[in-house]
């Protein structure tokens, strides 16, 4: 187990959120224009969606190897962060498709030349974005909620230490410091990770 620090893992789970929003924006006004120049208009877009999906994924590794997993409900929130981990990933898949879909009538003769294709691509990957965000923002609130009751973090801190003693469970060196509910990390993440799309 290794020991981070959970208020700044509060504030990367709410900057995904926003930067999720920001790319929905960007999305819808693409998918309202005509995709003259998909590359052009869509490779920006599908650039940082991808970064930003890396940026999740490697949360997700952050959290679910520290004393998170062993907080209250802790299991069941890293799963909904993989589900939004994953939606985000799926999305940014889709601005590269996006482009593809609309680029393909110069390979084949039956190709769609109308933007509709990649238009609902786009729309899947927007509608995959908004719910990714809700999830990461919902996740965000919960963890910051529990952060800030005293009662919630002498119950997180007793299932901590029940995990400590627990066989099999060791902690990396940067644990070495007191084993708090938010013992800060020697080297905080500066990567960001989604919600459940249903």
């Amino acid at each position: 187990m290794q020991f981070i620090d959970l208020s700044e893992q509060t504030r990367l789970l709410g900057q995904v959120a926003s930067t999720l929003e920001s790319l929905r924006a960007d999305v819808d006004q693409v998918r309202a224009g005509e995709i003259s120049k998909p590359v052009r208009e869509l490779a920006p877009i599908a650039v940082r969606a991808q970064e930003l999906a890396t940026r999740c994924t490697q949360q997700l590794a952050d959290l679910s190897t520290s004393q998170y997993a062993f907080t209250k409900d802790g299991h069941e929130n890293l799963a909904e962060l993989a589900e939004a981990s994953a939606q985000v990933s799926l999305a940014a898949a889709m601005c590269t498709l996006a482009i593809h879909t609309r680029t393909e009538v110069l390979l084949y003769e039956d190709a769609d030349e109308t933007p509709e294709a990649s238009r609902r691509v786009l729309n899947d990957a927007a509608e995959r974005m908004d719910a990714s965000a809700k999830a990461y923002r919902t996740l965000a609130q919960r963890l910051s909620r529990r952060l800030a009751s005293a009662a919630a973090q002498r119950e997180d801190q007793q299932l901590i230490d029940r995990a400590l003693v627990s066989p099999g469970i060791t902690t990396t060196s940067s644990a070495a410091a007191p084993t708090a509910v938010n013992a800060p990390c020697p080297s905080p993440a500066t990567r960001a990770a989604a919600p459940r799309t249903r």
